[in-house]
């Protein structure tokens, strides 16, 4: 069975799966949802529109929604992954069922409005960094329908509230929303507690990146050199993301 026959008949099998556990929610409720939503971003000081930037943090199933206002992102929502593939440590090759960990960037044409896992965004894995160091695969996303074998699977309604920002974000204007992934938080004491394992070194050139957008609130540029990931500084504008 070839790969594309792969896919289809997972589709099918997430088609009959989210009919049966996850039927689709009443108009009414979902609207209220929209409206909550909006309520927030005014909260946070922000728009529909305004710059995204996504972090996921693996080992604590977490995925991080900022948006950007003057020279700062600000922290929006954290939402639950409620699945991923895989353990910790980065996506090698196509058919490991492992979902990648890096630096990617999501575009316009990246989002998929009929996605069969709901709603979805490409990362755009392999970047140049895992083509550096020969790493393959293909349609790695951020999507829902709470299954994965090698994606971010999302809930519906998370899933909704994150594409739906995303795509606003790209038709203002953004020309690329970045996703940051990580194995966990890279804080020193999680760095300490991983010092032995296989993928440290991989590790601590990410939080080289993650310690440059915790310092200013705004990402990094991020480009690659002699296979490792070279983070120059954040534009001064959230605008320049």
């Amino acid at each position: 069975m070839g790969k594309n026959e792969v896919r289809w008949v997972l589709a099918n099998i997430v088609s009959s799966y989210r009919a049966t556990f996850y039927p689709p929610e009443p108009s009414a409720d979902r609207a209220m949802k929209a409206s909550q939503l909006d309520e927030l971003l005014t909260i946070k000081g922000v728009t529909r529109g305004n710059p995204v930037f996504i972090r996921i943090f693996k080992a604590e199933r977490e995925l991080e929604l900022w948006m950007g206002r003057a020279e700062r992102f600000t922290l929006i929502k954290t939402y639950p992954i409620c699945a991923f593939s895989g353990t910790l440590g980065p996506k090698l090759r196509e058919g490991d069922r492992q979902s990648p960990e890096g630096f990617y960037q999501v575009d316009q044409g990246a989002l998929n409005p009929n996605s069969a896992y709901h709603l979805s965004f490409n990362l755009g894995f392999p970047n140049a960094y895992d083509r550096a160091h020969q790493r393959t695969g293909s349609y790695l996303m951020v999507h829902g329908a709470c299954v994965s074998i090698g994606c971010y699977a999302m809930t519906d309604s998370g899933i909704e509230e994150l594409y739906g920002l995303v795509q606003a974000a790209l038709r203002n204007g953004q020309g690329r929303v970045q996703v940051h992934a990580f194995p966990f938080r890279m804080s020193a004491a999680n760095i300490d507690r991983y010092s032995g394992h296989e993928w440290i070194g991989f590790w601590r050139n990410l939080k080289q990146g993650y310690d440059v957008f915790e310092a200013t609130l705004r990402p990094p540029r991020v480009r690659v050199s002699g296979k490792r990931y070279v983070f120059d500084p954040p534009p001064l504008s959230v605008a320049g993301n």
